[in-house]
């Protein structure tokens, strides 16, 4: 198989990696990207060890490594959805490390039990609403994503397309939760209630204020972005059944290649990541540290404190096919 082009940036001063200049220390192949730069390059002025990264679609890019094989120049695999980090040590992309440093920083469900991944970013996805025509206590508070099947939401329901893993993970997470029947009545009562399906969670947030819509189910940070452009904005956040189950939460994370010709400093980046750099890696995107030691920045601290779901990895990874199968049952766009 060809390499796949995907963008390279680099942190050391090196240029484009394989172009006549040197390596740097560490190279990371990231699906995620948000603010890598400013984490990174705290990360080698504090150690000394240099990071270059290549950035793409998360599934193409464990395709590139699975296709480089012992020759992959990667050392650290970076992705986004609990799933994929499941996937990726599935099909043994990457390597178990024993760390006591990030057993005790990474929450036990958010971590992989043979230590082949860690999460390092938390993303909640929860329900936002227009608070001049909703009250938070129309909501259900033991399961608010199942209350919104209610009739009374007819016409005034927001959500994602169905091909978004925002939406694959939410109902591979109820399938786990509920069971695949109970589930598949839940995402019909949706459809039934003629919801608005949106390309992208900055768009649902300016549909609720606009009054196109009057809830929606949001990721915590896209509310946070905008609030930070425009805190005139009337949308807020309702924290989903917090008498039942909690809210859905999914993770950035990552874990060591394999392959890695530098596993030691591999290990040391994601520990950095999951320790003193827990901040500078998730603030700049108002997403929630792991770390409990951490604090959340300020914009989403106002959020106020929330449960979360169990997280199940495998659950995200093994059920993604069958939360397609049922939104394409349920007709759900």
């Amino acid at each position: 198989m060809a390499a796949l082009a995907v963008p390279t940036m680099a942190l050391t001063g090196c240029g484009v990696m394989g172009i006549g200049q040197p390596k740097a220390d560490l190279q990371i192949y990231s699906a995620r990207h948000y603010d890598l730069e400013g984490a990174f390059g705290e990360f080698q002025d504090q150690t000394g060890i240099s990071v270059e990264f290549i950035s793409g679609d998360d599934a193409e890019l464990l395709e590139r490594i699975k296709a480089e094989g012992e020759n992959s120049p990667a050392d650290v695999f970076m992705t986004v959805d609990a799933g994929n980090l499941w996937n990726a040590a599935r099909q043994d992309v990457l390597a178990p490390v024993n760390s006591a440093a990030l057993e005790e920083a990474v929450p036990e469900d958010l971590r992989d039990a043979q230590g082949r991944w860690f999460g390092l970013a938390m993303r909640a996805r929860t329900l936002t609403y227009n608070p001049d025509k909703v009250s938070p206590k129309d909501f259900d508070q033991v399961d608010s994503y199942a209350g919104l099947a209610d009739k009374k939401w007819k016409g005034r329901l927001c959500m994602r397309d169905a091909t978004s893993a925002y939406t694959q993970s939410l109902v591979a997470s109820l399938i786990d939760l509920h069971g695949y029947d109970k589930t598949l009545k839940i995402v019909e009562g949706w459809v039934a209630n003629d919801v608005q399906i949106m390309g992208n969670d900055v768009l649902l947030l300016e549909a609720i204020d606009a009054g196109s819509c009057d809830v929606g189910i949001n990721n915590h940070y896209y509310l946070a972005r905008t609030l930070a452009d425009n805190p005139d904005l009337n949308v807020k956040l309702y924290w989903a059944s917090q008498q039942g189950a909690g809210t859905h939460v999914n993770i950035s994370g990552a874990g060591v290649v394999a392959s890695s010709d530098n596993p030691e400093q591999a290990q040391q980046l994601i520990e950095w990541l999951a320790t003193t750099g827990q901040n500078p890696f998730v603030d700049g995107n108002h997403e929630y540290p792991v770390n409990p030691e951490a604090k959340p920045e300020p914009v989403i601290a106002e959020f106020g404190d929330f449960k979360r779901m169990p997280l199940n990895a495998e659950a995200y990874g093994d059920l993604n096919a069958k939360a397609i199968e049922l939104l394409a049952a349920a007709d759900y766009k």
